[in-house]
């Protein structure tokens, strides 16, 4: 109990609470001895008062400092107590997400309700090969302490997982059994494990069924041992079960429902093949529809009945044994509809008109009289004879639910028996590791037998881990050396005696069931009286007579009696049984025949082990009561963990709803009290809880000590200090390596270390506060100083200033005002002035007026005057001319009466007849004399006519022409009125113009100040433009670069699962023959060369199969090697296919970019054209009006002179002198037109490209205001016609022309971008199906295997043939035009060559006659060649591979001389063309060094043949003769290229080989690095007071302290330089070089990122400071050596950002964001994950809110990024190897002596 003394002010304690079971409260007084009360203040600001009892003064327990809040570890708490165990629990689960939690020895695994991303095989990898205390709580670190103590220890394991129904039990047993199949190292063997896992479905089908508290409770337990070899491989498994609930295939209480099976048998009725079963609906049934809830909602039985049986087939149950036992459970179903009805009192029989009964001897092939007999009867023996005797319906019933049962148990412990086979292995284990999955305490409102069995097998396994806490207690106190005192604690021995000892609970029960008329009852009336008082574990309720209560270690049970004697006797009638023996089917028999064998019991265990000498008969054998063998079994399970190191797992169901995330703290206590984890914690209280090694002491609690207390003995300093703090010497106690504190130590030397914290940041706070308030007085003082000097300063300038303007005032007032009279005066001198003008014009205007007026009047009176003289005039006029009119008329008259009386009168005719005679004689005479002169005039007109004639035919000429003439004239005056029209026009647009012409003039001086504006936007412009042009074509690139190392990645992963595959083929090869070699087979060594290295691929290989391996055939075998290196060369094609389509799409992408930089270029030129080509067309127009206006004018002016006079219009007629001049004007005209029309062709011809060209020079020349810009010819020849307008819109149209073409050419270029994609989606698609027909092949067996890879090869090798058909003829006529080029050079070069042939002879003569002068000669001419006898060459490979050390090797010698000696060995078979020669010397070369690197496979010796594949292959290639590589050669390298051979195939061997290499390089380089990795970066303190210890529980940790055998970041670059310096001095290529840097940085960042993910104690602040020194360290060595490029820095980018992260601050949203944007390389998990395991190593520091982590998945959900949590190490970035051409000569490389190879000889 903690003292008094803690209880202060602001103390934290916890008090009980009916909802919340404890609440936390503070203390708002001290507590004083003899205090009533506790004044308190909940956490809600309630203030109340603890009621103390005054008898026994306990004090509420005290609450845990913050900082311990949330631990690993239940016992690093201070206070050990039922409520810091509940909120600790609750604070991981709900705040953290933590659902594991160590308490000592017990893992305690909280169901989460949810999936969580913490099971992978990263995981796994994580937690393999580490301390359980240095990683956070786990599934998987419990089982890697198993396996670890297992091989270790060489003892056997055992896993013990218990809870209650729903808590997640099979889930952990799952996953433990996974991690071991995992970790165990035989990827072979794995398929034990999936069977296991196989298993799983089937247990679940037929153990497992719906609860009111689970949906998926398994109704029995099981223990499972996995069987393991030497070399700690699994091997094979074994199962065990136990206490199967049979009573639930017949009964099933409400909202439950039977064993998920026949559920699964109902939902497949509708089926075919279940025809015969004849099954129908869930209702039909009373064994399913009891529970009144067939359904379990997201559960499709009919699809987990395809898993059951998918499950039945991996496990090797045929389909015909599958069908048999749906069979056998279709005929339970049906017997449980069996009615029987009573027939008397004490009789029955069976109703058979359903014909379920029928249905059940179908199915069952029995007689169904017998049957239907013995349902209603039972043989009774006597000793002289046997009866027959009925039995009531109501034993009928129950003998028909016993015989379910009993048939279901068979089959149950048939398919247990048939699983165990599966999982069976021919050798024994040599260990075992068990994982028991077993019910946890139970109890409901109703228990009964099951219950009381399951509360019994607790009560032995409470006990057992009683025991083994207690002996790990007393070990860890001998080992310390400290006093061992003995605690006390609850022993539960007497309530296990209660149960199983003799009359116990169970002998009577047995007893009672052996009795003729024992019942329930009279059972109860026997434990009262036997147990009632007189053991204090049993009591009597009240109210019952029928009931007991157990005190069990956890609660207090009340069980009912009604039914135990039922449930535990064995009440199947024998005569059934004998009936379903008698049965035909053979399934059926096969259930009951263990029956008629000794065996062990089988319901309960049956695959158990049988003691030795325990036989008994097995006709009696089910005659033993359920209890028995129920004991029996459990004391076989105890003997076999007390034989094992146990591991316990303690599964907690947080809620009844199954909420995620949820706990209900009193289901919570009550499962914690059940389990036995606050019994552990009570244990540890009672002792030393707390352990702290002395270091770790003295690094946290440094700052108690004083400097005298420093010494050199740390034990000694620790001893001092608390002898100093802690005066009860009780409370602690020192031991070897750690001190011992009792509960609340702890908590008072945190409060200590608090304290002196605390008065040490007063001590600095109030320094720091002084010398901020000393240098704020002085910063005021010097301010106010300068301030009072700056303000004198500014008043006397103000006082100067003000002086100043008073005298200016004045001045300024002086004119002013002398101003303003001056003003006055004018005003009012203009204003008389205009007043005086004004009335001097108004009176000259009135005077003006006056005079129009007057003179108006008398032009009136003159106008008025003379019209009435007028009047008068005409009046008289006209009445003087009517009197005429009428007296002329009169006289008129009166002379036409006098002329009327004449004409009658005949004298009047003779007078006229006198005059007529005369009349006619004259005009005879005048008539014939006219006759005359006609004549004469007809002779004349004839004359005249014949002259006339040709006088007309001039005329008509004449004529003609005028008529012409005058058509033209008239044509011409319509085109000059045209013209004078147009003139017009013109005349207005020009009126037009010149208004345009100033307003473009007052504009142009605003373009042209924009015009430089301009200049800067189009630059702007176009370098945004080649930025946006830039970004796709890097999206593009980054995609398809993205693309080709994630084709490489996987083409490199093939080859690695390759080596791995070949490697497990060579050894089981070795395996094979060394079996062979035991049986006395002596076998020859196969031919094992490097095409059959390279393309062997060997699946999973069981022991069968590599017996099986002496019959396989070599032929097939060869076969399949040869097809599968066609495939590995058809990948390694459309790889190179590949990589040239994207090399063609980066040039075609580039070429498109600079195509539209061009485009736009020339676009942007074109329109300034256009806009100075405007500007003259302007001035054109103006110079061309002016010129149109002369000519118009003259032509006016002629008109105008042509129609003055009748002279000057005769002059006008055709041939005048203005005729002539009009014409000319008219032809010039014409003739200009015809000009202006040509030019405008021209214009349009030649503007565009004209321009376009002179437009680019300027561009260049940068004068975009230059005259050259303007084309070549005169524009201001143009003429107005509209052809100027027409070649304008003509220049539009072409831009618009040209714009359309851009867009189609952009358009065709991304078509062809798309077609590309398309291409290399195409061949990566064809790539993929390559790799999946290769993963699928893998998957076949080996004769599966070879058929189909045959099949594939030869439909892939008839397309090719079709391709190789149309190439070859090509190549035919390409062969036919080099032949005629080849006798061509031969006839050319035939007699140089015969000279060659003459000189070089006598040398050779020379040579063969005097050796020693010939050496220098040879020398000289050496062609790089090396020669050897065909009978040293295993000895070549012998001494220049296999035995070869690469350290002298590569000090002494020039780097790579072994490639280079190997590949002058090839040349010279090449030179004598011996394919023999070359193929062995490649393939012995490959095998050789993959022999020497299996062997030998240290770092020194992969990075030496690493440097030396890597150089044959460059060799290669250099002399391959190829223009691509020989371009980089001397003209002597190129004469020694290789001539006869092409090697091409040999390249991608090689190419494979060195990627193996360098995977195994960088795997050897992993396993060295790995291990101090963590150490190093973690846990090494390297900035010395910035790192803090937390308190530590029971389990063991990795302390983060400083150790003399803890690795140092300084080892670690150590062994970086090592690695740097050593694949240098090999030779490797500088870039090679880089990768495996990059690669090494990003497993440091992998292991140190994934330790901090799984970690709780590193993610603090401290220790995010000392992740970023020790990466700063990291990136000064990457540039110590110049590796700045290689992408190291970059691979360390999530490390960084995660010590970021751990620094940075995290409360606002500001924060959050800046995270978000911060922590770019994390993923959300991590960012999650790491805020989450955040823990304050100090009380200063603050945890993360839960609402920050919340606003950091809401900003992060948008993200898409993998779901994986940890960093993959295994991964391994995509390596290529550039070419890398050799300076060395061939010819100077000398061989040493040292190497013994005097066998070569130089050519």
């Amino acid at each position: 109990m903690p003292a008094p003394e803690l209880y202060t002010k602001f103390a934290r304690v916890w008090i009980p609470d009916t909802t919340e079971v404890w609440r936390s409260a503070d203390l708002t007084a001290d507590y004083r001895p003899g205090d009533a009360f506790l004044h308190l203040e909940l956490e809600d600001g309630t203030e109340t008062e603890y009621k103390l009892d005054p008898k026994n003064t306990i004090l509420p327990p005290l609450r845990n400092p913050d900082i311990l809040v949330g631990e690993n570890d239940l016992t690093a708490l201070s206070y050990l107590h039922e409520p810091a165990v509940l909120h600790n629990l609750r604070v991981r689960f709900t705040d953290s997400k933590l659902i594991y939690t160590y308490c000592g020895i017990i893992l305690v695994a909280i169901n989460p309700y949810e999936s969580l991303p913490i099971y992978g095989t990263d995981i796994i990898n994580a937690y393999s090969g580490q301390n359980m205390g240095d990683m956070d709580p786990h599934i998987f670190a419990v089982g890697e302490e198993a396996f670890k103590q297992m091989a270790r220890d060489e003892k056997n394991q055992s896993i013990i997982v218990s809870g209650e129904s729903g808590a997640g039990k099979t889930v952990s047993a799952k996953y433990a059994m996974r991690y071991f199949a995992t970790v165990s190292g035989s990827s072979a063997e794995t398929s034990v494990e999936e069977k296991v896992l196989a298993s799983s479905p089937i247990m679940e089908a037929i153990g497992n069924a719906k609860t009111t508290r689970n949906d998926n409770s398994s109704r029995f337990g099981k223990y499972i041992e996995i069987g393991f070899d030497k070399k700690h491989q699994i091997i094979g498994a074994n199962m065990r079960t136990y206490l199967l609930e049979k009573s639930r295939v017949v009964f099933q209480a409400s909202e439950e429902r039977n064993y998920h099976i026949f559920y699964q048998l109902c939902a497949c009725a509708h089926l075919p093949e279940f025809a015969p079963l004849k099954l129908g609906s869930t209702e039909d049934f009373p064994y399913t529809n009891q529970g009144s809830s067939p359904v379990i909602e997201g559960v499709d039985d009919l699809k987990e009945m395809q898993a059951t049986r998918k499950a039945f087939s991996l496990l090797g149950i045929t389909e015909t044994y599958q069908m048999g036992l749906f069979q056998i459970l279709s005929a339970v179903l049906h017997l449980g509809n069996v009615e029987i009805k009573e027939r008397g009192s004490s009789s029955c029989a069976v109703s058979d008109e359903s014909g379920h009964l029928a249905v059940f001897c179908e199915l069952t092939d029995i007689s169904y009289e017998s049957m239907a007999h013995w349902l209603c009867h039972k043989k009774l023996k006597t000793a002289t004879e046997t009866l027959n005797k009925p039995v009531t319906r109501t034993e009928a019933v129950n003998g028909r639910d016993a015989l379910a049962k009993h048939i279901y148990a068979k089959l149950f412990s048939w398919i247990v028996g048939e699983i165990n086979k599966a999982l069976s292995t021919s050798s024994k284990p040599h260990s075992f590791i068990g994982v028991l999955d077993i019910y946890g305490f139970e109890t409901f409102e109703v228990n009964s037998f099951e219950q009381f069995c399951i509360n019994y097998a607790n009560e032995k396994l409470q006990q057992q881990f009683n025991m083994h806490v207690f002996k790990l207690e007393q070990e860890e106190y001998m080992k310390e050396q400290i006093p061992w005192t003995l605690i006390d604690f609850y022993d539960n021995q007497p309530c296990i005696n209660l149960i199983e000892a003799k009359m116990g609970l169970l002998d009577l029960l047995d007893e009672e069931c052996t009795m003729p008329k024992g019942s329930d009852e009279s059972w109860a009336q026997k434990l009262y009286n036997t147990h009632l008082k007189k053991s204090s574990h049993f009591e009597k309720p009240r109210m019952s007579n029928t009931a007991f209560i157990i005190q069990h270690f956890a609660d207090k049970v009340e069980y009912q009696c009604d039914g135990f004697l039922e449930k535990n006797k064995y009440t199947v009638n024998e005569e059934q049984i004998n009936v379903l023996k008698d049965s035909k089917f053979t399934l059926l028999v096969e259930l009951f025949q263990d029956e008629e064998t000794p065996a062990t019991p089988k319901t309960a265990a049956p695959s158990g082990r049988a003691k030795v000498g325990r036989t008994i008969q097995s006709v009696r054998e089910h005659k033993k009561s359920v209890g028995l063998q129920f004991r029996n079994s459990l004391h076989l399970l105890m003997e076999t963990l007390n034989s094992t190191t146990p591991h316990y797992v303690r599964c907690i169901k947080p809620n009844d709803i199954k909420a995620p995330f949820m706990m209900d703290p009193h289901r919570a206590v009550q499962q914690l009290r059940a389990c036995g984890v606050l019994e552990t914690i009570r244990i540890s209280a009672a002792g030393f809880p707390s352990r702290w090694t002395y270091q770790e002491f003295f690094s946290r609690y440094r700052v108690l000590m004083k400097q005298k207390d420093i010494l050199s003995d740390r034990k000694l300093i620790c001893q001092n200090v608390l002898e100093r703090l802690v005066h009860d010497k009780d409370k602690y106690q020192f031991g070897k390596t750690k001190i011992f504190f009792r509960a609340g130590q702890v908590a008072y030397l945190e409060k200590l270390r608090a304290d002196k914290l605390r008065k040490a940041c007063i001590d600095i706070q109030k320094t720091i506060r002084c010398c901020i308030a000393r240098k704020k007085y002085l910063r005021i003082r010097q301010a106010t100083i300068t301030i009072q000097r700056y303000v004198r300063g500014h008043q006397a300038r103000c006082l100067c200033e003000t002086m100043r303007r008073t005298r200016a005032a004045v001045i300024f007032q002086k004119n002013t005002r002398m101003w303003a009279a001056r003003r006055q005066f004018r005003r009012q001198k203009a204003s008389a002035i205009l007043i005086q003008r004004l009335l001097r014009g108004y009176a000259a205007r009135l005077e003006y007026k006056q005079l129009v007026y007057e003179h108006k009047a008398r032009l009136i009176q003159r106008w008025v005057r003379g019209f009435m003289a007028r009047w008068r005039y005409r009046r008289i006029k006209r009445a003087v001319l009517y009197l005429q009119c009428c007296v002329r008329r009169m006289q008129a008259r009166r002379e036409l009466k006098k002329l009327k009386i004449e004409a009658r009168s005949v004298e009047h005719f003779k007078k006229l007849n006198v005059g007529m005679e005369n009349k006619i004689m004259q005009l005879q005479w005048k008539l014939n004399e006219q006759h005359k002169e006609n004549r004469e005039l007809s002779e004349r007109i004839s004359a005249m006519e014949s002259h006339n004639v040709t006088e007309m035919e001039k005329v008509q000429v004449q004529l003609r022409i005028l008529q012409e003439a005058e058509e033209e004239a008239r044509h011409r005056g319509d085109k000059v009125s045209s013209l004078e029209e147009e003139l017009e026009l013109v005349r207005q647009e020009l009126e037009k113009n010149k208004a345009m012409v100033a307003e473009l003039n007052e504009r142009n001086a605003v373009l042209m100040s924009e015009k430089d504006e301009m200049k800067k936007l189009i630059q702007d412009q176009e370098q945004q433009l080649t930025e946006k042009l830039d970004l796709p074509h890097q999206d593009v690139t980054e995609q398809l670069q993205s693309e080709l190392n994630e084709e490489r990645f996987r083409y490199q992963n093939l080859l690695t699962e390759h080596l791995k595959l070949e490697e497990r083929y060579a050894d089981l090869r070795s395996e094979k023959d060394a079996d062979l070699s035991k049986l006395g087979h002596n076998r020859a060594e196969s031919g094992y060369n490097s095409s059959q290295s390279e393309s062997i691929h060997i699946s999973d290989l069981t022991g069968s199969e590599v017996s099986s391996l002496d019959k396989e055939d070599a032929q097939q075998t060869a076969a399949d090697l040869s097809l599968l290196l066609k495939l590995q060369r058809r990948i390694a094609e459309l790889e190179k296919e590949k990589m040239d389509l994207q090399n063609e799409m980066d040039s075609k992408e580039e070429q498109l970019q600079q195509e539209r930089t061009k485009e736009l270029e020339e676009c942007q030129r074109l329109l300034g054209a256009e806009r100075d080509y405007e500007a003259l067309k302007r001035q054109e127009l103006e110079s061309d009006n002016k010129k149109l206006k002369k000519d118009l004018q003259e032509l006016h002016q002629s008109l105008g002179k042509g129609a003055g006079s009748k002279a000057r219009s005769k002059a006008a007629s055709p041939g005048g002198q203005t005729y002539n001049v009009l014409l000319e004007q008219l032809n010039s005209t014409n003739e200009e037109l015809e000009v202006r029309k040509e030019e405008v062709l021209i214009l349009r011809s030649q503007l565009v490209s004209h321009e376009g060209f002179k437009h680019k020079e300027t561009a260049v020349e940068g004068d975009s205001g230059d005259s050259s810009r303007s084309p070549t010819f005169d524009l201001h020849e143009l003429n107005e016609d509209g052809e100027l307008w027409m070649a304008y819109e003509s220049l539009k149209e072409t831009n618009r022309l040209l714009e359309s073409q851009l867009q189609t050419q952009g358009q065709t270029h991304e078509k062809e971008v798309e077609s590309l994609r398309a291409e290399l989606q195409r061949l990566r698609a064809e790539l993929d199906q390559e790799h999946k027909m290769l993963s699928d092949s893998l998957e076949l067996p080996q004769d599966a295997r070879i058929q189909a890879s045959l099949q594939h090869e030869i439909s892939r090798l008839t397309q090719q043939n079709m391709e190789l058909l149309e190439q070859m003829g090509k190549q035919d006529k390409m062969v036919r035009k080099l032949k005629k080029y080849l006798k061509i050079y031969t006839k050319k070069f035939g007699d140089s060559e015969g000279v060659h042939i003459d000189q070089t002879s006598p040398e050779s003569r020379v040579a063969e006659s005097g050796r020693t002068v010939s050496i220098v000669r040879k020398e000289r001419d050496f062609r790089g060649m090396l020669e050897y006898r065909r009978e040293d060459e295993s000895k070549l490979f012998k001494i220049l591979i296999t035995e070869l050390k690469p350290r002298g090797v590569a000090v002494n010698l020039i780097p790579c001389l072994p490639a280079y000696i190997l590949f002058m060995c090839l040349r010279h078979a090449d030179y004598t063309n011996d394919d023999q020669r070359v193929s062995t010397l490649l393939n012995s070369s490959i095998n050789s060094i993959k022999n020497v690197l299996k062997k030998r496979g240290e770092f020194e010796t992969i990075s030496f043949w690493l440097a030396n594949t890597c150089r044959l292959l460059h060799c290669l290639k250099q002399y391959s003769g190829e223009e691509a590589y020989t371009k980089h050669n001397t003209p002597r390298q190129n004469e020694q290229c290789l001539t006869n051979f092409d090697l091409s195939e040999y390249l991608q061997v090689l190419s494979d080989l060195v990627i193996q290499i360098y995977q195994q390089l960088i795997k050897v380089t992993e396993n060295i690095l790995q291990p101090t990795i963590a150490p190093a970066m973690l846990e090494q303190e390297t900035i010395q007071g910035v790192m803090g210890v937390k308190p530590t529980g029971m389990r063991k940790r990795t302390s983060s302290v400083h150790e003399e055998t803890s690795h140092t970041l300084e080892s670690v670059l150590k062994q970086l330089d090592v690695f740097y310096y050593t694949l240098l001095q090999h030779g490797n290529d500088s870039e090679l070089v880089r990768r495996v840097i990059k690669q090494l940085f990003y497993i440091i960042c992998c292991v140190t990122l994934n330790n901090l993910l799984l970690r709780k104690d590193m993610c603090s602040w401290s220790k995010g400071l000392q992740i970023r020194y020790n990466v700063c360290q990291l990136e000064e060595w990457a540039m110590d050596k110049d590796l700045q490029g290689s992408g190291a820095r970059e691979s360390l980018e999530p490390l960084i950002q995660a010590a970021q992260l751990l620094q940075i601050k995290k409360k606002s949203q500001d924060d959050a964001e800046a995270i978000c944007t911060m922590c770019t390389a994390l993923t959300t998990q991590q960012i999650v994950k790491i805020l989450s395991l955040y823990t304050p190593v100090n009380e200063f520091e603050e945890r993360v809110t839960i609402s920050f982590i919340k606003s950091i998945q809401i900003l992060l959900k948008d993200r898409k990024e993998s779901s994986q949590l940890l960093m993959d190490p295994k991964i391994v970035f995509p390596v290529t190897f550039p070419f890398n051409p050799s300076p060395v000569a061939l010819e100077t490389i000398q061989i040493p002596s040292s190497l013994n190879l005097n066998f070569l000889i130089r050519v």
